[in-house]
Parts: structure tokens; C-alpha cells; sequence
């Protein structure tokens, strides 16, 4: 961090689009690092803000010579890279929406959504130019596909050759408004297409904002962006907190169990986010005392751990975990646990300023502390909510009525208000007129010595409605056994909770930030 950053305090953004406060950092402080990339293999590469806005400006106007007009979908298809963040801003700067996508999508999937965010351009890297340009040659609005990084074919064009004749001078003509789109994210698809949530520039500053607030940051600070770009969490909680309070990103090219402490302790980081999985393969690593040098003040979270997972991180790393509770359609996340204060990290928290929430019934109704429903997040769509689904007004009305977003999550909330999730509502398995949190059963199985992973399900049963099948994944293959999952449910769990079925996976189906597929698996697991 350079002597700039050591010495100033935090103060209120007051830019209100991504073009203003990108601006607003390379005016005000220009030498200070914004990032560190760190690509796992050649050398790691520094930006500082004025470097950075030299190339979105650069990038913005290559984007203009594209035809890319304001409003103009941009595809990204690309992994954590500069030439993703660069993209990004440059896109915003004048006023074109991007289109994250996830690198994993097949085929199909990546047509269906070039096609339905009518986007005009796709940006990808060598790895998947060829998915690329077979999928543009399908999707008439697609008019170019543009390789990002080295290992371009020559059926392809290389976006580095093309930015190096452009100015690094601000890209004249109409600025975007705080109201203006700016992002289509598209949410993982499940028994149906993946819906596009519409991020507006506002959008992006209240999400930074919420996240910075909730865990003061300052200048000082560093986050360790190991998730991907193309995630609203890397987006929302990472890049945005990072640029509304002028300090710096590590950001990794990808995930890395055996090295993301080592990554923290080189760059110096103070702040990271992660998932259960990512978590769960860190506690999986062999024991290196030496790891509890590093300086991460705060490591936020979202999906359910063990108790004894908490008490082994903490032991083992000495990083503070926060738990919260979030989705990309709330923006910023409504729920969270202190910073100080008590911190009950088997909940997602209380309501985070600037939102309010509650769990109702069916009906809208508020349900009683310690009873079931489901979450329900007060907020302005377009500020604090997103501004509804790209192209699906039903379902933009379904999910947000009367200022309200349903979320489908399932909860109860204890005596202090701390709020603990307990399934989508999608998940609850029903039993011979049982209602059974499959999240409550995974619980227990994960506390068995001998069970790495499990995800639990309900399979159709002709005289039961369903039955509850569990999906383990051991520590090792050999040290438990179907029988011995059972026993221990029925040591833990009311009966009508124990699972009839398990299955052994080496591995769980999950997208990119390491939620589990559930649907998969229904569709391949016959009991």
C-alpha cells in the first residue's frame, strides 16, 4: 500500500454511476494501487487508478469503434483477468450494459444467453474462442467475438492489438445516469432458463457502500478476490466495497486451497469472501501453523457450515469469519452478522441498514420468532433491489411485490433476531404430510468423522409423497458406510427426518461459487 493510502480516512462517495467513481479515484488519488493480479503463474502485475482508468478510457473507445452503443449488451465470458475488470468499466463509461457469464456454460446455454440479452459482442479468452465463435455464428445480433490474453486463433480478433492506436483520454458523449443499466447478471437455471437480473449503476454504488459501511473498511484495506468476477458476489461485495473507499484488490486468477492463505500473506490482505465449499476444501489441507501470519481482519461467508468447521478455522487460521445472507437480485446483502458485537456465525445475521427485512407466511403475513418463513427483503428496485428480471415482467412481478422481494429462502429468526437460514423453499422434502428442511439433515451428516460433503434430497416415494435420499461424499471412501449414516441420523434426527437412501459421489455438482446443484442430482439418482 503506498504512504497515500496509510494516511487518509474513509469519506462518503458522493459519484453515482461506475463512470463517476472511477473517475473521482484516478483524480483524486491516482498512484494509489487499486490491483495486485496474481494469474497463479507469471509474473503478478499492479495497477494503480490512474493506470486503470487510462486503460477503461483506452477501452471505451476501442468499445465505440466496435459500434457499441449506450444500452449495447457486451458478453464477457472470461475468467478473473484485468482485462475483465478493464471491460467492465469501460463498458459503463459509456453506457453499455455487460453481460458476465460463467466459463463452465455449455454450448447451448451460452446461445441461449447471447441470444436473450441481445448481445452485440462476446469477449472470452483462448480457452473458449472456439465455443465462442460457434455460438456467435448462431446468434445474428452477435456480431464479433474478441479474444482477451494470449492464444488467439486467426479466425479471431485479439483486443490488446486493437486498444493500442485508441487515446487514453475520457470517451466523449453522453454519460450514463445513476438509473441506467449497467449489468445483466443471469441467475443459475434450474427446472427453468436462467433469468437476467438488471444491475443499474445505483445498484452497484449501494452494494459497495452497504458492504463497506457493515465492515469499515478504509483505505488501508485489501481484499483477497479469489471468486469469480462473473458472480455478483465478486462484483457487489469485492470490487465495489474496494472502489467507494479507494482501497486495493488481490484479485487471483482462481481459487487455490493449497495456496489462498500463502496469497493473503504475500499481498497483505485484510479482507476476503467465500463460500462453504471453498471453506470446507481449506479445513481439507494439511495442517501449516505458519498460515496464522496472515492479516485477514475479516473473512465473509454465505452457506452453511458445522459448528466444529467454525471452531477448526478459527483455530487453524485465526481469520475472523462473518456470516451473511444475500442474493444477486437483493444487490448488497440485507443480512449480516456485527462486525462487533456478538457474532452468531451458524445464522446469516440481522437486517443491514438501508434494508428491512422480515419472514412471512404464505399470505405475507409475519411469522412469529422461532416459527418458519420465508425471507422478505423491503427495498427500491433499481437502488437497493435490483430493477427487476431482463425481458420477464412476470416474473419481475412475482418476485418483487409491492416493494417487498420474495427471496424463496426459508428461515426462522431467534429470540435476538439473528436469522438462520434453513432451506430454499424449493429444497423442503415433503413426507407423509412432514415438511423436512433438507439443510437440517446435511447438518448432521456433515458432523460424522468419516463425511467430507453431502447434499440431501427428496426423491418420489408412491406411498410417502417422497423419501429423503442423501448424497455423501467421504473423507475417505473406505471409512463409512450407508448403514453407518443411517444409524448416526437415527442417533440425531426425529424418525421421520432420517434418510431410507444414501449414495456415495466423489464430488458434489456445483456452479461456479459452490452452491450444490440439487437438480443434477435428482435427475441422475434413482434410489
Amino acid at each position: 500500500m503506498t504512504a497515500s493510502q496509510s494516511s487518509k480516512m474513509p469519506s462518503p462517495v458522493s459519484p453515482d454511476t461506475l463512470r463517476s467513481l472511477v473517475e473521482h479515484r484516478a483524480q483524486s488519488t491516482p498512484d494509489d494501487i487499486f490491483v495486485i493480479f496474481d494469474n497463479l503463474a507469471g509474473p503478478v502485475i499492479t495497477r494503480s487508478y490512474g493506470d486503470f482508468e487510462r486503460a477503461a478510457n483506452r477501452t471505451a473507445h476501442l468499445l465505440r469503434d466496435l459500434g457499441v452503443l449506450p444500452a449495447s449488451k457486451v458478453c464477457l465470458l472470461l475468467e478473473n483477468s484485468l482485462e475483465f475488470l478493464t471491460l467492465w468499466f469501460a463498458s459503463t463509461k459509456i453506457g453499455a450494459v455487460i453481460v458476465p457469464v460463467n466459463t463452465a456454460v455449455a454450448p447451448a446455454e451460452l446461445e441461449y444467453l447471447v441470444k436473450h440479452s441481445e448481445s452485440a459482442l462476446i469477449f472470452t479468452q483462448s480457452a473458449q474462442v472456439e465455443t465462442a465463435l460457434q455460438v456467435s455464428q448462431r446468434c445474428p445480433g452477435a456480431r464479433a467475438v474478441m479474444v482477451c490474453g494470449p492464444g488467439a486463433p486467426t479466425s479471431s480478433t485479439s483486443m490488446a492489438d486493437l486498444m493500442a492506436a485508441h487515446p487514453e483520454s475520457p470517451p466523449s458523449g453522453p454519460k450514463p445516469t445513476a438509473a441506467d443499466e449497467a449489468a445483466i447478471i443471469y441467475t443459475s437455471g434450474t427446472t427453468a432458463r436462467p433469468k437476467g437480473v438488471v444491475v443499474t449503476h445505483a445498484n452497484y454504488i449501494f452494494a459497495g457502500n452497504t458492504v463497506a459501511r457493515s465492515i469499515r473498511m478504509t483505505p488501508n484495506d485489501r481484499h483477497l478476490m479469489v471468486l469469480p468476477l462473473f458472480h455478483a458476489n465478486a462484483q457487489y461485495y469485492s470490487t465495489m466495497s474496494t472502489l467507494v473507499t479507494g482501497s486495493s484488490l488481490a484479485l487471483v486468477a482462481r481459487f487455490s486451497a493449497s495456496r489462498y492463505f500463502d496469497h493473503a500473506i504475500t499481498h497483505n490482505c485484510t479482507i476476503s469472501s467465500l463460500f462453504a465449499a471453498p471453506i470446507r476444501m481449506l479445513l481439507a489441507q494439511p495442517r501449516r501453523p505458519e498460515l496464522k501470519a496472515n492479516s485477514l481482519r475479516v473473512v465473509l461467508f454465505a452457506q452453511n457450515i458445522t459448528a466444529s468447521q467454525l471452531t477448526d478455522w478459527h483455530q487453524r487460521f485465526e481469520a475472523p469469519l462473518l456470516q451473511l445472507g444475500g442474493m444477486t437480485e437483493t444487490i448488497g446483502p440485507p443480512l449480516m452478522n456485527p462486525l462487533s458485537g456478538e457474532r452468531r456465525n451458524m445464522s446469516v445475521g440481522r437486517a443491514v441498514a438501508g434494508y428491512k427485512t422480515e419472514l412471512v407466511d404464505d399470505t405475507g403475513t409475519a411469522v412469529p420468532r422461532g416459527q418458519l418463513g420465508q425471507i422478505v427483503v423491503r427495498g427500491v428496485p433499481g437502488h437497493s433491489l435490483m430493477r427487476g428480471y431482463f425481458k420477464d415482467p412476470d416474473a419481475t412481478a412475482a418476485a418483487i411485490r409491492n416493494g417487498w422481494l420474495w427471496s424463496g429462502d426459508t428461515a426462522r429468526q431467534d429470540a435476538q433476531g439473528y436469522v438462520h437460514f434453513v432451506d430454499r423453499e424449493k429444497d423442503v422434502i415433503k413426507r407423509a404430510g412432514e415438511n423436512i428442511a433438507a439443510s437440517e439433515v446435511e447438518a448432521v451428516i456433515r458432523e460424522h468423522p468419516g463425511v467430507f460433503d453431502c447434499a440431501v434430497i427428496g426423491v418420489p416415494d408412491a406411498i410417502r409423497d417422497e423419501a429423503i435420499l442423501a448424497v455423501v461424499v467421504a473423507n475417505d471412501e473406505t471409512a463409512v458406510t450407508a448403514e453407518a449414516i443411517i444409524t448416526w441420523c437415527r442417533q440425531r434426527l426425529a424418525r421421520f427426518r432420517v434418510p431410507q437412501f444414501v449414495r456415495f459421489r466423489s464430488e458434489l455438482p456445483r456452479t461456479a461459487v459452490g452452491k450444490i446443484q440439487k437438480h443434477v442430482l435428482r435427475k441422475e439418482i434413482q434410489p
